[in-house]
C-alpha cells in the first residue's frame, strides 16, 4: 500500500512552477507588471481589469523528477524507475503549484503624474520537500539499511490560500527614477505549515535479544500546523452550502489576517539602460482562528516485535499499535504565525532602435524610447530550508502601438531550457495578453518538469 501512496504523491505533485513571472516583468504595456515592480513605468493613464478575467496565472513544478522518468516505454519495470527516481532526489528538492486569479482590479494617474492601483487576488501557493527518509523507508524498508538513520526532518511543507487586498502607487521621482510602494492585507481561507520536524528511525541487529532485530525511534516531535480546516464541514448542513459560506466570508476579510508591503524601483542610468528592483510580500499572518494542530513526540524502542519493512498489512497493523502504545500524540489549537514567502527581482537592460513616434506627453516620457530591448532579470524566493534562484535572459519587442512580444530563457531549480513567450495586443481601449513557459516540453508534457501559463484582458486609457 505504501508504494501506491509514493507513485500516488508523485503523481499529484507533477499534476499540478515557482511565482516568478519574468515574462511580466518590465513589460510596461501591461498593468500586471506593476504586480511584480509597484516601481514599474506604464504607457497607460488608466486601466480598469475585466473582474476575474484581469489575470490568470496556473503554474506548476518539480525540481528533480517528472512523469516521463516514472511512465517511459523502456525494458525497465515501474518499480525500478520508482526506485531509481526516489534515490536520485534529495531532501532539498522540492514540489510547487501556484494560482493566482485577479478579482478585481484598476489604476489611475493623477495630475502629479503618480500611478494609483488598488485591487483584489486570491492566490494558492503548495510547496512541498522531498520528505527523503521517510520515502525510502515506506518504499524499500529497513532491510537493506541495517544500521542506518531515517530522519523525519526531511518531511516539511507549507500550503496557503489566501485573498489579497492591495492598494500602491508609483511615484515619478524625476525623469531618470520611479519608485512604488504597496500595502496588503491577507485574509486567510486556510493554512498548513509543518517544517523543523525533528526524530530518527533506526534498525539494528540485535542477536543477544529476544527478536533478532531491535527498532529505535529517538527524538520524535513531528507537528502540523493548520489553519482554516477545522470547522470547515458544516455538520448542520451537510450539503455543502454552509460550508462554502464558510469559504467565502474567510476570504473576505473574516477569516486569519495579516499585512505584508511590497516596494519597487526603475532607474535610467542613461536614455538606453534601464535598471529594476523589487521586493515584494514582506509580511505575515497571524492565524488565530479555525486552528488544530497535531503533534506527535516521543521515544520507543521495540523489544516484542521482529519488524522488517515494508512488510504484510498484519506487519503494519502491528507496528502502529506499538508506536500508538509508546509515543504520544495531541491535538492543539494554539496560535501560530507564519511568514510570506519573500521575492526579490533585479534586472537590466539596454534599448536600441529609437522609437520617434508621437508620445503621450501627460506622462514623464521625456527619454528617448526603443522598439528593442535585450536584458537580464535574476529572481530569488525564500522557502523554508533557503532561497529558490532563477535567472532569466530576454528580449522585448514593438512591432507597433497595439502589438508587443517577449520572448525569455530562464535557468532555475526545474531546467536549464526553459523557453517563454509573451504576446500583448490592444484593440482600442481593450488589452489582451497570453504568456506561456517551457514551450520546448509542450510536445510532450510528461518530460516537463515546469510549467506555466498566464492570460489576462482588462480595459486601458491614455489622455491625448
Amino acid at each position: 500500500m505504501m508504494r501506491y501512496s509514493y507513485i500516488l504523491f508523485i503523481l499529484l505533485s507533477l499534476a499540478v512552477s515557482a511565482q516568478n513571472k519574468q515574462l511580466l516583468y518590465n513589460f510596461d504595456d501591461l498593468p500586471q507588471t506593476l504586480l511584480s515592480n509597484p516601481g514599474a513605468e506604464t504607457n497607460f493613464d488608466m486601466h480598469i481589469g475585466l473582474p476575474l478575467l484581469s489575470q490568470i496565472h496556473l503554474s506548476a513544478g518539480s525540481s528533480g523528477v517528472n512523469m516521463y522518468d516514472i511512465f517511459k516505454d523502456d525494458e525497465g519495470s515501474i518499480n525500478d524507475r520508482i526506485k531509481e527516481s526516489l534515490h536520485k532526489l534529495t531532501r532539498n528538492d522540492f514540489f510547487v503549484v501556484n494560482q493566482q486569479l485577479e478579482i478585481f482590479s484598476i489604476g489611475w494617474r493623477d495630475k502629479k503624474r503618480r500611478y494609483y492601483t488598488a485591487g483584489i487576488y486570491q492566490e494558492l501557493d503548495a510547496f512541498v520537500y522531498f520528505p527523503k527518509g521517510p520515502a525510502v523507508l515506506a518504499y524499500e524498508g529497513n532491510k537493506n539499511y541495517i544500521g542506518e538513520n531515517f530522519s523525519f526532518s526531511d518531511a516539511a511543507f507549507t500550503a496557503d490560500v489566501l485573498n489579497v487586498f492591495h492598494i500602491g502607487f508609483t511615484n515619478y521621482y524625476s525623469e531618470d527614477l520611479n519608485y512604488g510602494f504597496r500595502g496588503k492585507i491577507y485574509s486567510g481561507v486556510f493554512n498548513a505549515y509543518s517544517v523543523d520536524n525533528q526524530g530518527k528511525f533506526r534498525t539494528e541487529v540485535s542477536p543477544e535479544g529476544p527478536n533478532l532485530y531491535r527498532h529505535y525511534m529517538t527524538g520524535v516531535d513531528v507537528l502540523i500546523n493548520t489553519a482554516g480546516y477545522a470547522g470547515l464541514v458544516d455538520s448542520e448542513n451537510p450539503t455543502g452550502v454552509g460550508t462554502m459560506a464558510k469559504l467565502g466570508e474567510r476570504a473576505f476579510l473574516g477569516g486569519n489576517l495579516g499585512l505584508g508591503i511590497d516596494a519597487g524601483f526603475t532607474w535610467y542610468p542613461t536614455d538606453q539602460y534601464r535598471v529594476t528592483g523589487s521586493i515584494l510580500d514582506i509580511g505575515f499572518m497571524r492565524q488565530t482562528k479555525n486552528v488544530e494542530s497535531y503533534r506527535y513526540y516521543g521515544d520507543y524502542e521495540t523489544s516484542g516485535i521482529e519488524l522488517l519493512l515494508p512488510g504484510t498489512r498484519e506487519y503494519w497493523d502491528e507496528w502502529e499499535d506499538e508506536l500508538d502504545r509508546n509515543l504520544k500524540d495531541e491535538t492543539l489549537t494554539n496560535s501560530y504565525t507564519t511568514w510570506r514567502p519573500v521575492k526579490l527581482n533585479v534586472s537590466l537592460d539596454f534599448g536600441f532602435s529609437e522609437n520617434a513616434e508621437p508620445c503621450n506627453c501627460y506622462r514623464p516620457m521625456g527619454r528617448r524610447r526603443y522598439y528593442n530591448h535585450l536584458g537580464a532579470q535574476f529572481f530569488a524566493m525564500k522557502r523554508p530550508r533557503g532561497l529558490n534562484y532563477a535567472t532569466t535572459l530576454y528580449y522585448d519587442r514593438t512591432f507597433s502601438e497595439n502589438l508587443r512580444g517577449k520572448i525569455t530563457y530562464t535557468a532555475d531549480s526545474f531546467s536549464f531550457s526553459n523557453i517563454g513567450l509573451m504576446v500583448a495586443a490592444r484593440l482600442y481601449n481593450f488589452n489582451f495578453y497570453l504568456a506561456a513557459d517551457n514551450l520546448l516540453d509542450y510536445t510532450n508534457l510528461a518530460k516537463a518538469r515546469n510549467a506555466s501559463v498566464q492570460i489576462g484582458f482588462q480595459l486601458l486609457f491614455s489622455r491625448e
